[in-house]
């Protein structure tokens, strides 16, 4: 493995990055989120039990990993603390290896707030977000009235932040017949809350630089889909971050030019929560199926995701936005039992003769275009018990190898199971 390896969902994300982060840990020296906050759901299944963790870096199952959350991460307090005590119930030491930069921006209570009253405004337009607050905690970022885990270590700063904060969200709250947020309240539970990770709170920055220098090897771990990116995603059916590899150059304070390998992971189909386009969407018994099968219910919010068939004109842009170096294809098993599946190619637009590429239009065009598939025979037969490529049926390696064509990056992993050790190393 490279010293510095991105892993980076090559989809609208939940394409199990967590697992795969959980595996490369075993080997790694830094783990570290570099984007979103606690609208990031990870699930893994490790000698310890099962995890859902939605901040935490997926290398604390390893005692000689740190575990590193950069600055371009928004830190909700309730959910870092239950994180640990949950994670430390388990008998791992986290304490003494996890690193919250201070220069991480924090979610308020009034941040989900003002998201469902964006929400509600949108009537039919609205974009179905996770309801954790995090365009508003972005939004007050990048408009310079943030406030960050620095401002909570001073008591007098925090309070002379949050006293001008409430000032205006408060009328806005009054406007929508909502009530209005008591200061002291606020102040109290964000108080009590740092407290309660003070010992965390520490800037990795120089033990970064100190690891890279010595060539120690570090993963990076992106949360989300590369196509909920702000800039790239299906604006406005996106996140408030940037999910992309390059990412974590900002995010976490790391040359872009010292990441030498980009592992991208994707579904052997596609999933989606919330509004937006989806090509490839099935929205019939297959689609049922491939939902029944995956367990495809949304980590944060529980809600039924939208399945249909790899996208692989998708998968590719994704690859060269973010310079994939292989790929991993999980869920390889979830397709075990269909007698036929399916691989979209691009897309066909109206009045038009060729094959269009995903980059070409916006999200409304997106949302027009037909998907343009090739078929193959399904294998029929489970794949959950094997470990090498060559023992799964033809069928299977046949559309691994398809997939690795039409996306133009070699397949690293096969995943067919939810278990750490259900995976095929090329």
């Amino acid at each position: 493995m490279m010293a510095v390896t991105a892993v980076v969902g090559a989809q609208w994300g939940d394409e199990a990055k967590g697992k795969f982060v959980d595996v490369l840990a075993q080997d790694a020296g830094i783990v570290a989120r570099f984007n979103g906050g606690d609208n990031a759901g990870h699930t893994v299944i490790n000698a310890y039990g099962t995890f859902k963790v939605r901040l935490t870096p997926n290398g604390f199952s390893n005692p000689k990993t740190a575990c590193v959350i950069g600055p371009g991460v928004v830190v909700n307090l309730s959910t870092l603390i239950e994180e640990r005590t949950s994670i430390e119930g388990k008998g791992i030491d986290l304490a003494s290896r996890l690193w919250v930069s201070p220069r991480c921006h924090v979610v308020m209570p009034y941040h989900p707030m003002l998201e469902e009253i964006y929400e509600k405004a949108k009537g039919k337009a609205r974009i179905g977000t996770t309801k954790r607050g995090m365009g508003p905690v972005y939004a007050d970022k990048v408009s310079y009235n943030g406030i960050r885990l620095s401002d909570l270590a001073d008591e007098t700063v925090f309070a002379e932040k949050l006293r001008l904060q409430l000032s205006v969200k408060n009328r806005i709250f009054n406007t929508f017949g909502l009530h209005a947020m008591d200061f002291n309240a606020v102040l109290d539970e964000k108080l009590e809350q740092y407290g309660k990770v003070r010992q965390v709170v520490r800037e990795p920055f120089g033990m970064v630089q100190e690891a890279l220098a010595n060539q120690v090897t570090i993963i990076l771990e992106a949360a989300q889909g590369a196509l909920l990116d702000n800039n790239w995603g299906t604006y406005p059916f996106c996140t408030a971050s940037v999910t992309l590899a390059g990412g974590a150059a900002a995010g976490l304070g790391i040359p872009p030019a010292s990441i030498e390998s980009v592992l991208g992971i994707a579904k052997a189909y596609t999933t989606r929560v919330g509004g937006g386009p989806m090509p490839t969407e099935l929205v019939d018994q297959t689609g049922e199926v491939i939902r029944d099968a995956g367990g495809e219910f949304g980590t944060v919010t529980g809600r039924p995701r939208r399945c249909g068939w790899f996208d692989a004109a998708l998968v590719r842009f994704t690859a060269q936005l973010n310079g994939f170096t292989g790929l991993a294809l999980t869920k390889l098993d979830v397709l075990d039992g269909l007698p036929l599946v399916k691989i979209c190619v691009g897309y066909r637009v109206e009045n038009s003769p060729r094959v269009h590429h995903y980059w070409e239009g916006d999200e409304r065009w997106l949302g027009e275009v037909e998907p343009v598939y090739i078929e193959m025979d399904g294998w029929q037969q489970s794949t959950t018990a094997i470990r090498d490529f060559y023992q799964l049926p033809a069928q299977a390696q046949a559309y691994v190898r398809k997939v690795e064509g039409l996306v133009g990056v070699p397949v690293s992993y096969v995943s067919v199971g939810p278990q750490r050790e259900a995976v095929i190393r090329m």
